[in-house]
């Protein structure tokens, strides 16, 4: 299933914009764009959302016909017994997270263990829980980590668009992590000429218009098949005004979203 997920409402949510959106509203623009996924990503207010707050959003999602994914940082047990408890909530059935958070750079050993602890409680919620390939942790430690946890509710949160920051060429983590991927994260990339001819940026593209050969994901996770959610993302750099930059966010979703269905 295609969904959106934070990522691609990031200015629409931002306080550089007038009149920034709520979840609420997001999800009702999501529900517009004929989209019935949306991953609530490294979204801060949900953790500062009084209960009257997050069962209404629960509410609103259930009244548009949204089903719900959740996304945070670290392995913390607390912390991802929190995120099990927001998603029981939403009616979640996956929480996406990353090895490392702010302020915690566990050690392989250390991530095992705290996974260990907690994923008994995913587990028996029936919510998996998929850690995101990125710069930080190589690809092939990530896979051994959730190869020695073994357990059939971790997975890989698949974002070929991260590693090349760690110098791994995104097809290569694409072929390693698809026999564990149980999310994806859409978005494309490319690199541009600064000007002056002195370096580059890594930034994002409109989807089907930079480096990512989406078809290779395809055909080697097979997502539809295996029942993995797609998530459009985006990076995109501001573009110099709010108005600008909310509405090339706006086209941008849309480009992903039809260039995804018409490659099925």
């Amino acid at each position: 299933m295609i969904g959106l997920g934070s990522y691609a409402f990031l200015w629409q949510q931002s306080d550089r914009v007038p009149a920034p959106l709520g979840l609420v509203d997001v999800l009702e623009r999501t529900r517009d764009l004929g989209v019935d996924l949306f991953q609530i990503c490294d979204y801060a207010p949900l953790l500062t959302m009084t209960d009257t707050e997050l069962r209404e959003a629960a509410r609103a999602a259930r009244r548009l016909g949204i089903r719900i994914e959740l996304g945070t940082k670290g392995v913390v047990t607390e912390h991802l017994v929190t995120f099990l408890r927001l998603a029981e909530l939403f009616d979640a059935e996956l929480v996406r997270s990353m090895v490392y958070a702010p302020g915690f750079r566990p050690s392989l050993d250390e991530a095992a263990a705290l996974l260990d602890r907690v994923l008994p409680d995913y587990e028996a919620a029936g919510v998996a829980l998929a850690l995101e390939t990125y710069e930080q942790v190589p690809t092939a430690d990530l896979v051994a980590l959730v190869e020695r946890v073994g357990s059939d509710r971790l997975g890989i949160c698949l974002d070929p668009a991260n590693v090349v920051a760690g110098l791994e060429l995104p097809r290569d983590a694409v072929e390693r992590c698809a026999p564990l991927t149980s999310n994806i994260h859409a978005k494309d990339f490319a690199f541009a000429r600064q000007e002056g001819w002195v370096g580059f940026t890594y930034s994002g593209a409109p989807m089907g218009e930079g480096l990512h050969d989406y078809p290779h994901l395809l055909a080697t996770v097979q997502p539809e098949a295996r029942g993995i959610n797609e998530i459009v993302e985006h990076w995109l750099p501001w573009q110099g005004d709010p108005e600008t930059t909310v509405q090339t966010e706006i086209a941008w979703t849309t480009t992903a979203l039809d260039y995804l269905r018409s490659i099925r």
